[in-house]
Parts: structure tokens; C-alpha cells; sequence
């Protein structure tokens, strides 16, 4: 990357929402350049599940590598660093400049993929993805008919251990000596279901030679046995460039967007965990997907409207095609390496 880099399109955030972005807006003509400080959700997770057709033993970090080098393929440049600050341009030929790093992107489309952290709970804690899970659409599968435990003190973490009774019939509920902060309509529905509330404090922890959580030690003196479980302790949204853009941010500090990615501020877009809805791999993609479509059908210059064409003129012969030289040089050799060349074999 030099001191200063032109761009379509700017993502920053390289997991899937962000990388599924880069990948449209890069197949459909617009250079694009993804900037990813490295991290995140995706890139802890041990397995990968309910991503149809990428199988379990596929790590995060393998997925996202595939993911990765697919999209550089297609002529997307990606660059591991970070963003801190964007500017909207009054003037120029781009509409946002980024400072990355040492450098400075310009772009006229920014996407927004920064996802949020799922805020940890005091050791002893099992290793993530060995006992510690955060995804209970992902990961509740793996607890059929296990012991599992649920950590935390308010509605969230409640209906997290009243929902594992679809899966298993032993969930125990873990305060860890906080007093329970859910609401009366929840204690009532919570004392309904055969759910046990443990409030003594995590005093130790036991794995088995697979890493796997085995067990909690507690302030009583008691050992309870578990296969794994989930913390419901709220999540950190990485919002902070776009509250700086002045995008519209909801109550729970993710951004608001409409059905495309858009947010409140023209020509930037948030997709995956930064905005409300299931955080799941599959669903980061189709937002990322869809965002992509939009800018693609916000910036393409063909078709030319009629009003275009009566202030611009009819399209001229060497005004077409619209993509870059350097994107359809990449769509040629792309096009030779993975389609034609097997049928000369």
C-alpha cells in the first residue's frame, strides 16, 4: 500500500460479511480494497458450522484464508492493518478518505464490517470453542444430551439456559455470586423449567487431556461435570467509526441499516455483527452479499439514463468497458486459469 490509494470501494473488516462484500463489489467491476486489523469471531471459532458445504474440521482461520485468498483472485486487494479515522471529502474525485495506518485511502463507498467482541467472563474459563461457546445457534448441537452450563445474571443468560432444555435435559445456570438481574416475568417462567441456579463462585476448573472442559470447582466445595456452555455477558459493538460518520446507531449500540446495507449516511453501508439481527456466518454473507449488489448498482455508469443522456450524450465506443484495466486484465487470466484451461487438457 502506498501513501495514498484509490479505491471504489473500501471494506474494512476482513471476516465473512466484509470479505462476501469485497467479493461482489470486485466480480462486478469496482476496485476494491479490504483492510482488516485481523481477529474476530470467525477467526476463534474451532469448527466451522451451519455454513453449508464448508465441512466441521474447517477451522475460522482456514475458512477465512480460503476466503481471503478467493477474493485477492478476483483482483480485490487486501491489506492487514487498521483504520482509524474516515473523513467524508467535501471536494475530490472520492468521497471518503481513510487513514490506514500510515496511509490514506480514498473511495467513493465505504462498507463497514467490524463486527463486535462478546464480552468475557472472570477466569477459571475453559478454552474458547473447548468448553466456552458464544454462539448458541452454532454450537447447541454439540450439547445434545450433555451436561451444559449457562454463566450469567440477566434475561439474556435465562433464556439461553431454558433454550438448552430443547437439546438436553441437564442446564444448570451459573451467577457466580452476582444477584440475578432478570425480571420478575423471567424469574417466574425460569422457576417453571427444570433449570438448576448455581450462584457459588467458580473457585477451579478440570480439562480432560483433549482440552475439553471436564468440570467446575466451586466456593462450596462442590464439583459439578460439564461438556460445555455459554456466557450471556453482552457484547461490544466496534462502532466508533461509524458513530464518528454520524450514522444512526441503535439503542444497543449496533448501526442502523436498512434491507441493503445502507445506513443513515450516503455512501456508507455496515453488514455482519455491526448491525442488528442472528450473528451467524451464513447471514453475515447474504448481508455482505446484498451490500455489494447495491453499491454495484450505485455505481455502475451503464445503463445511462435518459436524462444522463441528454446532459452526457449517447455512450461512446471508448467509453465501454466500464470496469478497470486492471480488474479485467485479472477477469481474463482468471478466466483462462479455472475455466479454459481444463478443457484443453
Amino acid at each position: 500500500m502506498t501513501d495514498t490509494d484509490d479505491y471504489d470501494v473500501a471494506v474494512v473488516g476482513g471476516g465473512p460479511a466484509g470479505l462476501t462484500a469485497a467479493l461482489y463489489t470486485t466480480r462486478l467491476g469496482q476496485d476494491t480494497v479490504v483492510v482488516d486489523r485481523g481477529g474476530g469471531r470467525a477467526a476463534m471459532m474451532q469448527e466451522t458450522h451451519n455454513v453449508i458445504g464448508v465441512t466441521e474440521d474447517v477451522s475460522g482461520f482456514e475458512f477465512l484464508q480460503t476466503a481471503r485468498e478467493q477474493v485477492q483472485a478476483y483482483g480485490a486487494t487486501y491489506h492487514r492493518g487498521f483504520v482509524s479515522e474516515i473523513d467524508r471529502r467535501p471536494e475530490g474525485d472520492r468521497a471518503f478518505s481513510l487513514a490506514v495506518d500510515d496511509a490514506t485511502v480514498d473511495a467513493d463507498r465505504v462498507v463497514l464490517a467490524t463486527g463486535f467482541s462478546d464480552a468475557r467472563p472472570d477466569p477459571p474459563l475453559p478454552p474458547t470453542g473447548r468448553g466456552l461457546h458464544y454462539c448458541l445457534h452454532c454450537d447447541a448441537y454439540m450439547f445434545v444430551d450433555e451436561s451444559v452450563y449457562v454463566m450469567g445474571h440477566g434475561d439474556s443468560a435465562a433464556y439461553v439456559a431454558m433454550i438448552m432444555l430443547n437439546f438436553t435435559d441437564e442446564v444448570d445456570l451459573l451467577t457466580r455470586g452476582d444477584d440475578p438481574t432478570w425480571s420478575e416475568e423471567t424469574d417466574r417462567m425460569l422457576r417453571a423449567h427444570p433449570v438448576d441456579v448455581i450462584h457459588e463462585e467458580i473457585t477451579g476448573m478440570n480439562r480432560g487431556a483433549d482440552g475439553w472442559l471436564e468440570s467446575f470447582e466451586f466456593a462450596d466445595g462442590t464439583v459439578r461435570e460439564y461438556r460445555g456452555g455459554f456466557p450471556m455477558y453482552g457484547s461490544e459493538y466496534n462502532s466508533d467509526l461509524a458513530a464518528d460518520l454520524d450514522c444512526d446507531l441503535n439503542d444497543d449500540g449496533t448501526v442502523v441499516v436498512d434491507d441493503h446495507g445502507r445506513t443513515s449516511v450516503d455512501g456508507v453501508y455496515a453488514v455482519g455483527d455491526l448491525v442488528q439481527g442472528h450473528n451467524q456466518i451464513p447471514v453475515a454473507m447474504g448481508q455482505g452479499a446484498k451490500a455489494g449488489i447495491a453499491i454495484h448498482m450505485d455505481l455502475r455508469p451503464f445503463p445511462r439514463s435518459v436524462a444522463e443522456i441528454e446532459t452526457q450524450g449517447a455512450v461512446e465506443a471508448d467509453e465501454v468497458p466500464a470496469m478497470s484495466a486492471s480488474l479485467r486484465e485479472t477477469a481474463r487470466s482468471f478466466r483462462e486459469e479455472t475455466v479454459e484451461s481444463p478443457a484443453d487438457d
